[in-house]
């Protein structure tokens, strides 16, 4: 069993870290939003007194596919970059690090699994500062990528593509419109819930799963009322990432495996169909598992949503989210999301499939077949409970 964080530098000013790092040569992983709004000239402006020379590929696009980090992999091998820099949200520091391995290893994005090891440090390191409180994914080795080609959402990594450094700086997710902070943190209390409650949980995930859970039922509805509300950004922040380290270190579960197979088909977007899944398949797990029901409850009671039986109190914490969700203006449904029914229903043996064979529907408590799953789903288009 394995324990991994990156070193991270959090804080009002925290950028300035960059200053200090030693090397000749960044290659910046962005896209081009985060480049028009000025954050990536922010970074090579902290780059400037080490020295330290730098490109900027702006050409990632949300979910990015296979083929826009070979293109990066590619750039940067002309380049010679000895430091890689994931700046965005999860789409660009999975692509960053996607392309990290392909330029240090010499294969392909999906010729990698955790077990390997590529010896990637040799040619670069690996740095990342997320602009999005949500994926956390500058806390975990975890991929997802779009195969274009075939239609899906492929899970990837490898224990080395764990970031070096990981620089959580408030100024640069203060610009996150409301509806991308809503659905970042859903994103992110997924994370956490999830990481808290799967078969692979181990006492080191614990502490940061409800640290994030805690923080998020605090301030997530504060940081989408109002974006200017500098210490409800900073808690979102760290939270994203303290909920990366815990589910990066203890799996995910079911709405991931529901929400990769969404987006996989119709392209809906991470964090919202990651929270919209959310209530569903924990009413699936508590109502099957008295070890997740007991979990449940431990969250609930933590942040003091609920006292009581393990039953009443896991109860109140699906009831929560279910709120927080309309507080915040995430849809609960899928209908709400404009998919039309027969399309869906349609697509149904699709969904089931990728469902069943993401790595997170076994690391729940109890594993659905694929009839459970045909339920989750049907169930999560209309909002009927999960009473099965």
């Amino acid at each position: 069993m394995f324990f991994g964080v990156p070193f991270t530098v959090f804080g009002d000013d925290s950028l300035q870290y960059l200053n200090t790092i030693k090397g000749k040569r960044a290659f910046i992983v962005t896209d081009a939003t985060i480049a028009k709004l000025g954050l990536a000239e922010l970074v090579v402006n902290e780059l400037k007194p080490a020295n330290i020379e730098c490109k900027i590929f702006d050409g990632v696009e949300p979910d990015p596919s296979i083929k826009t980090v070979e293109k990066a992999a590619a750039i940067a091998k002309d380049f010679k970059p000895d430091w890689f820099i994931g700046l965005g949200g999860g789409s660009s520091m999975d692509a960053c690090k996607s392309s990290l391995v392909c330029y240090a290893a010499g294969i392909g994005p999906l010729d990698m699994s955790p077990s390997d090891f590529f010896d990637i440090r040799a040619k670069a390191r690996l740095l990342c500062i997320p602009t999005t409180s949500g994926t956390g994914s500058e806390a975990t080795w975890a991929i997802v990528l779009t195969d274009t080609e075939q239609n899906r959402k492929v899970a990837l990594g490898s224990y080395e593509t764990l970031p070096d450094v990981a620089i959580l700086d408030p100024r640069m997710v203060m610009s996150m419109p409301p509806h991308v902070t809503g659905s970042t943190g859903m994103d992110a209390l997924t994370h956490a819930i999830e990481g808290y409650t799967t078969t692979w949980r181990t006492p080191f995930t614990d502490g940061p799963g409800l640290a994030a859970i805690k923080l998020i039922f605090e301030n997530l509805k504060k940081a989408v009322d109002n974006g200017k509300d500098a210490e409800a950004r900073k808690s979102m922040m760290y939270a994203a990432s303290q909920a990366g380290t815990c589910f990066g270190n203890g799996m995910a579960g079911l709405a991931h495996s529901c929400g990769h197979a969404l987006g996989g088909i119709f392209h809906t977007p991470h964090g919202v169909a990651m929270g919209l899944y959310l209530p569903y398949t924990m009413e699936f797990v508590a109502n099957g598992s008295e070890e997740t029901l007991q979990r449940f409850a431990e969250i609930a009671r933590f942040c003091g949503i609920a006292q009581g039986s393990d039953k009443e109190c896991s109860k109140a914490l699906i009831a929560a989210v279910r709120k927080l969700m309309k507080d915040i203006g995430q849809s609960p449904t899928v209908k709400d999301l404009k998919i039309d029914k027969d399309k869906y229903l349609k697509a149904m043996p699709g969904l089931v499939d990728r469902a069943v064979n993401e790595a997170m529907s076994i690391a729940v408590t109890r594993v659905p077949d694929n009839e459970d799953l045909q339920k989750i789903f049907v169930c999560a288009y209309d909002g009927k409970p999960v009473d099965f």
